[in-house]
Parts: C-alpha cells; structure tokens; sequence
C-alpha cells in the first residue's frame, strides 16, 4: 500500500482542528430538565466509563436551553467527522503509537540545532551561503546576495526537517514510501515529480562509479532489510544514509533526502541526529567517493559516527 504522506498530514491537520474544537466546547452532553417545586434547572447527561452522570448547568431559561441543545448537535457532528477522518487514516496505512519522552526530547534537541543543521546540509550540497544567509531565509524565506535556486534548497530542506519533525510522521515508520516524500520536498520547485525513482543513468561528478538503475522493489526491500537488523541505531541510520545515497535512487538531492531520511529514523528511535558538520565535509566528500568506489562501508561509517553523530 502507498502512503499518500501529504494526503495524511492533511487529515492530521483537519484531526487537530476538530479537536480543538471540541476541547473549546463548553458543555458535553445531552441537555436535561429537572423541576424542583415550581421551578426548573437545566443538566447535562453524560455516560462517563459506563456509568450516566449528570452535571448542573444553571436555571433553565428557553437561551440556556437551545444553546445546549445547538452544543450537543455540534458535538455529534465533530465526532461524526473525527471518526470519519481516523477511517481515512487507517485507509491510508498510517499508524499512530504513543512517543517516549526519549524520542519527544530528541525532537526538541534536533528543533533547537535545525537552523545550524539546514546550514550544514547547504554546504555539503555546495550552495553558497552563510550562517546568518540561512538563518534569514528560514525566518524570512528570503536574503539579498544569493541566487533563487539556492534559497529554494534552504527553503526545501527547512521543509523537510519541518516534515519529519512532526509528532504524527515521527511516529510513521522509515520506509521507501517516506523516503520518496522527503525526496519530493527536497526537490520542490526543481522536479514536478522530485519523489519519483529514477528512470535515467547518472554518473557522480568526482567518481569512477555509474550506479545502475535502481528497482523499486530491490530498494523498498533493501531500506526493510536495514531498518529490521538487530544493530544499534545510529549503525542502522548511517547504513540507511549511505545506501541510498550511493544508489542514487532519484534524479537529484539524494544527499539531501538520504540524510534527513537517517534522521527520521534516528530521531523516531530517540538516538540524536546526524549531520555532516562544515569542517568535516571536504573529509566526507572524499571518504564518500571511496566508498562508492568499492572501499568497506566501515571506514566511512566509523567517520561519521564519530564526527557527524550528536547526542543529548
């Protein structure tokens, strides 16, 4: 089953206004009449873990009561679209769990270090830009002083981290289907279709190596096969960066996808981030080339978990 990741972060977000909506709601219930003597209150009814209660609302009066009456047909039909949308969104295969306070902190230590990360990423694609120059365009959306594409892939990349940053997608599993989404986003404004496998040869510019046309049901094999071996997982995330960027799986931001991709599924494992810090790109670079060439993945992976793996 395809996961349609913008269709669901639509129905979320739909999720979340209806919720709010029912939290701002004043009154819970079915509107009730009781008379004392001659005169008569208003109450609401309510089945609350199997057992009906019932909670004083004030003297009646015809305004009270056609209020609660309009709050209880509102009432129903929120929680009318509320099971409509969690049946869509069972349809569409998302799964919701609840987070570890591990994995809600490592969301806010990679919110806090994001601007820094977007910047690192930026280097590393060769885009020509400054702390401050990133800081503005993700605060702005715009800087003086830089070409339009390079803003685009600051912007692209903020939407991104942005993306995988979500309480809903974090809980979403790491698999070929998110990865496509993240390369959609990376890839926003240079490909109409950024998340589509690449049907084309490419070669990489420093490097003898010509990765072959990637198969779409070796890589969603692949991208399982590491996900579930039993290693640690900032090992997992690192094999998860490096295979998919050596197997160049779409026309263009491989790197970019492939490292927020790892940090999807480091981060939902509560296990840092990864980055490949400034100084460390000329060394990435070529240990990168290296490894694309037929040297042990382990040199490359001893590099990075040494020198691009940040922890609480």
């Amino acid at each position: 089953m395809t996961i349609k990741y913008n269709e669901i972060q639509e129905l979320l977000r739909r999720r979340a206004d209806l919720h709010t909506r029912l939290n701002l709601m004043p009154y819970d219930g079915t509107p009730e009449i009781k008379e004392r003597g001659d005169r008569k209150y208003l109450y609401i009814r309510k089945r609350v873990a199997g057992k009906l209660t019932s909670t004083y609302v004030g003297v009646y009066t015809e305004e009270l009561y056609n209020l609660l009456l309009r709050n209880a047909r509102e009432i129903r039909e929120i929680r009318k679209k509320l099971r409509h949308i969690e049946k869509q969104l069972a349809d569409s295969g998302y799964s919701e769990d609840e987070l570890s306070i591990e994995v809600i902190i490592n969301i806010a230590f990679a919110r806090a270090n994001m601007k820094m990360n977007i910047y690192d990423q930026a280097v590393l694609e060769g885009v020509a830009t400054s702390f401050p120059q990133t800081e503005e365009i993700i605060d702005n959306g715009k800087v003086t002083g830089m070409t339009a594409t390079d803003v685009q892939k600051i912007l692209n990349l903020k939407h991104a981290w942005e993306f995988i940053l979500d309480r809903d997608v974090i809980a979403s599993k790491s698999d070929y289907y998110m990865l496509s989404h993240i390369a959609s986003l990376v890839n926003e404004g240079f490909f109409a279709e950024g998340g589509r496998i690449r049907g084309v040869p490419v070669t990489i510019g420093g490097s003898s190596y010509v990765p072959p046309l990637p198969i779409e049901i070796d890589v969603k094999d692949k991208i399982k096969e590491i996900t579930e071996e039993a290693d640690e997982v900032i090992n997992i995330a690192i094999k998860l960066c490096l295979y998919c960027m050596k197997t160049q799986i779409f026309l263009d931001g491989n790197k970019r996808a492939s490292v927020i991709f790892a940090n999807h599924y480091l981060i939902s494992h509560g296990g840092g981030f990864l980055v490949i810090p400034k100084k460390e790109v000329p060394e990435f670079k070529k240990l990168l080339v290296k490894y694309y060439e037929g040297n042990d993945i382990a040199i490359i992976s001893n590099f990075m978990k040494n020198n691009c793996w940040k922890t609480i």
